[in-house]
């Protein structure tokens, strides 16, 4: 029989790396931010589909991931790639060790961050969803992460809640990025602002759900892209906010 975490793995690769995936639309969303040869971290890889799209793209992928079976499926994707690490790792504001938060039977909304179970009972949208192990985690630091590998052009970051926490870890300025946005967790949506706003001059937008689409045509500052985000109903449920150096635009 097979056990509830793996299924909960195989349902995140039927969603994320199964024939549906929207694998052109992703690719040509990124592609606005990355060139061959460019270097890119992907901060909660999951299943990996974002680090496929940036091979695809041909990009030089740090994948890091707490998660030890998404590790594992990680490393059978692109464990042989080259061009690929993989870092068993979360990532906050400092390094250390921290408790993991576990969904078993939905692997991809597993998290660090407290606040973001606190937010999900009970809340519309979030139904049936149980966290139901702790592990412990080794975390680092983007900081960390740019003195051994080098800084990077892009930065994709997914983890529930924790993206503030992940931003704070970082001093200097990338020339993009993204972090997860959802309803439940609005306000850390816009503590990433903040921290970006001390970082550097950045112009923002913003893709809903899986869309992989920009819903802007031109690029926002950060009081009218928390406006937006404060506007959205709470049924949009998440998207991503993108963020790139003002000078690029």
């Amino acid at each position: 029989m097979v056990s509830r975490a793996l299924q909960g793995v195989f349902r995140s690769l039927r969603i994320y790396q199964g024939p549906d995936a929207p694998r052109a639309a992703m690719d040509a969303l990124y592609r606005q931010f990355i060139e061959p040869g460019d270097l890119v971290f992907d901060v909660g890889a999951h299943v990996g589909d974002r680090v496929s799209s940036f091979r695809r793209l041909g990009a030089r992928v740090i994948a890091i991931e707490p998660q030890s079976l998404l590790v594992d499926v990680l490393t059978h994707i692109h464990g042989r790639d080259a061009n690929v690490i993989i870092l068993p790792r979360a990532l906050g504001a400092r390094s250390g060790r921290q408790a993991f938060h576990l969904n078993t039977d939905n692997p991809t909304v597993s998290t660090i961050s407290d606040a973001f179970l606190q937010r999900a009972e009970d809340a519309p949208g979030w139904e049936g969803q149980h966290w139901d192990d702790d592990v412990d985690v080794d975390v680092v630091t983007l900081d960390a992460l740019l003195a051994r590998f080098g800084v990077p052009v892009f930065i994709k970051i997914d983890v529930e809640g924790y993206e503030d926490a992940v931003l704070r870890g970082l001093s200097r300025p990338v020339k993009a990025l993204s972090f997860e946005f959802t309803t439940i967790m609005r306000d850390t949506a816009i503590a990433c602002i903040e921290r970006l706003a001390l970082l550097g001059d950045y112009r923002y937008n913003f893709a809903l759900g899986e869309t992989q689409r920009l819903s802007f045509g031109n690029w926002l500052s950060d009081a009218d892209m928390a406006k937006h985000l404060f506007n959205l109903p709470h049924e949009a449920n998440s998207g991503d906010v993108y963020a790139r150096l003002a000078s690029d635009v």
